[in-house]
């Protein structure tokens, strides 16, 4: 293997879910909807059940996470955008997950190439802070679906990271946290790894293994 690929929500960035259940414990009223995060909630999340079934769009369900919570904290008509703000632009909220940055500086030192492939940087974080976070700053490649219009699991996207990696498919260790875009990673070749959001070091330690790097 010689490089790494990652997503960013969710993979190097913690999930929505778990900053959602951040915005719970300082925003009260808006307990009752972030007890419902996905697979992380203490109260089942219909919605969650929806997108892993085709229903609506990753998209789509943060944009009905978005209108929730908004209402709940008197912000009706809240963006996506505006709501990512609220979860992820706290002061001293750390957001890149520490099992992703190790492997990042990890697979750097041993010489590997390093990229991103996201579909909602852009989409989700404007042109903020996270776009420029420190956390995507030591990479080779930063594929973006959210500007170029081509988002996983359409074949373009990886072809475009893989491109930009300059190494071939098979030598490429990508994860991602959505079943269907490790499944689309697959398709395109790679050797692609689903991260569990209720264990996100369990996804570092098999890239690790594929990778050669010692845990």
């Amino acid at each position: 293997m010689k490089a790494l690929l990652l997503d960013v929500g969710g993979v190097v960035f913690r999930s929505g879910s778990e900053m959602l259940a951040l915005l719970g414990e300082r925003q009260p009223a808006a307990r009752a909807v972030t007890a419902r995060r996905g697979p992380l909630g203490p109260e089942p999340d219909p919605d969650w059940a929806r997108m892993l079934r085709g229903e609506i769009t990753e998209r789509g369900y943060w944009a009905l996470r978005a209108a929730e919570v908004g209402v709940a904290l008197g912000r009706a008509g809240w963006s996506t955008h505006e709501f990512m703000v609220e979860l992820y632009e706290r002061p001293g909220v750390e957001i890149v997950r520490p099992g992703a940055a190790a492997l990042m500086a990890d697979a750097r030192a041993a010489g590997l190439r390093l990229g991103v492939l996201t579909n909602d940087l852009a989409a989700f974080h404007g042109d903020g802070p996270l776009g420029t976070h420190r956390g995507l700053a030591d990479v080779d490649v930063l594929v973006d679906g959210s500007l170029s219009g081509i988002l996983k699991p359409d074949p373009r996207s990886y072809a475009a990271a893989i491109d930009g990696l300059g190494v071939a498919a098979g030598e490429i260790v990508f994860v991602d946290d959505m079943p269907w875009n490790v499944e689309g990673g697959r398709a395109a070749g790679l050797h692609a790894v689903q991260l569990d959001l209720r264990d996100p070091d369990a996804a570092f330690a098999v890239a690790r293994s594929a990778l050669g790097l010692a845990s």
